[in-house]
Order: C-alpha cells, then sequence, then structure tokens
C-alpha cells in the first residue's frame, strides 16, 4: 500500500500535470469504485469543474473542484494514478479516465480494486470519517518532540509497531516504514511503549523525521505496483534496510534479518541491532 512518501510524491506530480485543468469527460469502468454519490450523480457533478487544487492527508488524496465539490482518493492496496497523453493505450485495470480540455487524461488503476474517489461537497470535507478520525501530520512543524512524547504518553501500553502504523495516532505511516524508522532507532517492534525510554522515543522521532523525508526525495518506494503519475517507479527501494529483506544480512551487523507476525501484519527486524528488552 502506497505510504505517505508514495502519496506526497503522487500529489506533487499531480498540482504538477493536472492543476487549473478543466475536465470536461469522466468515464467510469467500474461503479465500485466511486463513492458518495451514484455513478451518474458523479460524473454529472465532476464534469465541466476545474481542479483547484491538490492536498495529501495522510495516505489520501484530496482534489479541490471548481464547483465545490471535492475528491477524496484512497489508494488503498494498487491504486495508481496516472498522467497519460491523449489517446493513450488503456490498462486493463483502468476503472476511471478523466479526459481534461487539453484532451490529455488522468487514469486510476486498481489491481485489487480495494481503491475508492469519494466526491464530497467541499464544506463536507472535515467531517468525512476518513479525513476526520486521522492523527496528527508527521512531517508538518508543530510534530515536535514535546508533542510525540505527549502523545506516547497517552498510549500507556502497547507495542510500539502498531502504534506508529495507527493511522488515529500519527497520520500516513505503514508498514514499510515503521519498519524502517524502527531499525534507525535501534528499537524492536514488539517493544512495549511503556518501556520506552527519553533517549528511545527521541531516536523514534529522528527516525521519523529522517525517513519520510529521504523516501519523499526519492520518490517513494516501489516495492510492489506503486508508481507515480509518470508511470515510474520510486527510487527509495536501495536504501530499505530491513523491509522485506528477510534472511538478508543486516546493513549493520551482518546479522540475518528476521520477520515476524505482529496481528495480521509482519515485521522486519535486526534481532542483533533491536533487542527486545
Amino acid at each position: 500500500m502506497p505510504e505517505l512518501p508514495e502519496v506526497e510524491t503522487i500529489k506533487s506530480g499531480l498540482v504538477q500535470t493536472v492543476k487549473d485543468k478543466k475536465i470536461i469527460k469522466v468515464e467510469i469502468r467500474l461503479s465500485k469504485i466511486i463513492k458518495g454519490t451514484s455513478v451518474e450523480s458523479f460524473i454529472d457533478r465532476v464534469t465541466g469543474a476545474t481542479i483547484k487544487n491538490i492536498e495529501r492527508r495522510a495516505k489520501n488524496l484530496i482534489i479541490t473542484l471548481s464547483n465545490n465539490f471535492g475528491m477524496v482518493i484512497h489508494l488503498k492496496l494498487t491504486g495508481q494514478l496516472i498522467y497519460s497523453k491523449p489517446n493513450t493505450l488503456k490498462d486493463k485495470h483502468t476503472h476511471v479516465i478523466f479526459i481534461f480540455e487539453d484532451k490529455s487524461e488522468l487514469h486510476y488503476n486498481d489491481l485489487r480494486r480495494f481503491g475508492y474517489i469519494m466526491l464530497v461537497e467541499t464544506d463536507q470535507l472535515g467531517q468525512v470519517k476518513e479525513l476526520a478520525d486521522l492523527g496528527p501530520e508527521p512531517l508538518n512543524e508543530n510534530f515536535t518532540l514535546n508533542y510525540f512524547k505527549d502523545l506516547l504518553k497517552k498510549k500507556k501500553r502497547g507495542k510500539i509497531k502498531p502504534i506508529l502504523m495507527d493511522q488515529k495516532f500519527i497520520a500516513g505511516i505503514g508498514n514499510l516504514y515503521a519498519d524502517e524508522i524502527l531499525f534507525y532507532a535501534k528499537i524492536h517492534p514488539l517493544r512495549d511503549v511503556s518501556t520506552l525510554s527519553e533517549n528511545e522515543i527521541s531516536r523514534i522521532y529522528d527516525g521519523i523525521k529522517e525517513i519520510l523525508p529521504a523516501a519523499i526525495k526519492h520518490r517513494g518506494s516501489s516495492v510492489d505496483n506503486y508508481v507515480d503519475v509518470d508511470g515510474k517507479k520510486g527510487g527509495y527501494v536501495p536504501f530499505i534496510k530491513v523491509y522485506g529483506r528477510e534472511g538478508k544480512p543486516c546493513p549493520k551487523c551482518k546479522t540475518p534479518i528476521e520477520r515476524i507476525k505482529i496481528g495480521q501484519r509482519s515485521a522486519h527486524f535486526c534481532p542483533k541491532c533491536q533487542i527486545i528488552v
């Protein structure tokens, strides 16, 4: 699933390619992708509108239109947004097509079909559950070390990796970057938050502030089918230390990376560098 760095990369690409463009036609090939209204109403309200702005909130994209409506897009596991030139061949997994005045197109592709595009009145965006229940953005200036410490104090118990992935706790961090942040901090994914020292919390915070911007700089991680709006893979995979590297040597101590299950999700870590206390 695309996480904060991937969705931020897609957002930046959309700003460069489709912002201020007028939508003259919408094709819906799979109705289940559309939420919040009927397919007919979606087409009627989106056609003729101009894209005024694109923002990211956690793993969601928010596209604001000129007619007081907005689209909330969640790519889930395999969603893609691809900017295409006129008459570009459609992917067999292309489910929604936005056609602009200059004949360029934006394709929503989704192999697993878990993602969605939700149409919402602009003044109702703050009440959309998928956005209202989200935690703070970890790259905002007001996300300080003291603020992070206060957040953890409210979580009196619980394993640190699922907490980092809890979107109501912090917005945008998923499986991949939680693994990388904890390796950076030398913290075992099963550590209970109640056992973390001030220094360890600081290291986790530093990992968040170091790894997420680095992944954005390299345009995300293409560990599955993630691509940017130009259809290009992200460049962060060579910098990944533990995620998806089960059995491979730790880049620091050469101990084989291990993988365990925490609930329904996996966690990758070095058993030597990330000792559980």
